[in-house]
């Protein structure tokens, strides 16, 4: 039988008990989870891909559709762009241009029981068909793209599953760095 000598373990958890407040405590919890949500927000963000706005078909007086008549894109249906590209990538931080450290500072933070949860969406309607892909009728002609569809399943992108798979196996370091952090401020007193 082996005798250990755990003394050392029971005075940290006495000083962590004294000199840690509750204030403390939670300010730490929140923290790290904003950082957590910055660090997704960034990886997420890269990922999304952005497309090129939407176009209108360009209609002679007539309503006709009008064709490019000399140049490069002769016989050519004309379009006229409606808006620019970009929509979903915006849709993360709610369409604010603002670095994802200063959004993340934004949301807030929930405690369920002993879990803290931060919630992070993208309010874009389509943003689901583009994560994880989506059926569409081949031939349809769309007068957006001005074209018609090809293919019946149109593959996600997977940029949050993706980037959510990345930041687990970042987290455990994320989350010895701040701990670190914290267990500093609550020794030095600060």
């Amino acid at each position: 039988m082996a005798k250990v000598d755990v003394s050392g373990l029971k005075e940290l958890s006495n000083k962590l008990r004294k000199n840690a407040t509750l204030e403390q405590k939670r300010a730490f919890y929140e923290r790290t989870c904003r950082i957590l949500a910055a660090l997704f927000l960034r990886k997420v963000i890269k990922r999304t891909p952005v497309g090129d706005g939407q176009f209108e078909a360009v209609r002679n007086k007539d309503g006709t559709y009008s064709k490019y008549k000399k140049g490069k894109q002769k016989g050519q249906q004309k379009f006229r762009r409606l808006t620019i590209g970009g929509t979903l990538r915006r849709g993360w931080t709610a369409g604010q241009n603002t670095n994802p450290l200063t959004f993340a500072g934004t949301l807030q933070v929930k405690q369920v029981g002993r879990d803290y949860i931060i919630e992070v969406k993208n309010a874009v309607y389509y943003a689901s068909y583009v994560e994880y892909g989506h059926r569409q009728t081949p031939g349809r002609f769309v007068p957006v793209l001005g074209k018609k569809l090809k293919k019946s399943w149109v593959r996600g992108q997977f940029m949050m599953t993706r980037s959510a798979m990345e930041l687990q196996q970042e987290a455990p370091a994320i989350l010895q760095r701040e701990l670190a952090k914290y267990l500093r401020e609550v020794f030095n007193g600060k």
